[in-house]
C-alpha cells in the first residue's frame, strides 16, 4: 500500500515561499509544490490570478471570523476540500477535476 504514497513525485511535497500582498501587508507563504499548483487551478477555474484568489479567500475569512488565524493551514484545508468534494457539493463556478489515477505497482 505505502508504495502507491511512496512513489509520488520529490517535487509534489517539496516546500516552496512565495510573498505576496494581502490587506496592504507584505507576506510570505510556505506550501508543498502540491498546494500550490492546486491553488492554481483553483484561482484559473475562478478565472482570476492566485494572488486575487488568495486576498478574495483572505478578505472573506476575515469577514467572517474577524481575523485569519494560520492561512497557510486555510490553504492546506482548502485544496483538500477541493480535491475530495463531489460536484454537487462545490460552489457555483466551481468544477471537480478530472481524477487522477496513480497505478501501484
Amino acid at each position: 500500500m505505502c508504495t502507491l504514497f511512496s512513489h509520488q513525485a520529490q517535487r509534489d511535497y517539496a516546500f516552496q515561499t512565495r510573498s505576496l500582498r494581502i490587506g496592504g501587508q507584505c507576506t510570505s507563504i510556505r506550501l508543498e509544490m502540491s498546494f500550490w499548483d492546486t491553488l492554481e487551478e483553483i484561482a484559473s477555474r475562478e478565472g482570476m490570478s492566485l494572488a486575487k484568489f488568495l486576498t478574495k479567500l483572505h478578505n472573506e475569512v476575515l469577514e467572517l471570523h474577524g481575523e485569519v488565524n494560520n492561512f497557510a493551514s486555510l490553504l492546506r484545508c482548502s485544496c483538500l476540500i477541493y480535491r475530495s468534494s463531489s460536484l454537487e457539493n462545490l460552489p457555483p463556478g466551481l468544477h471537480r477535476p478530472d481524477p487522477v489515477i496513480i497505478a501501484a505497482e
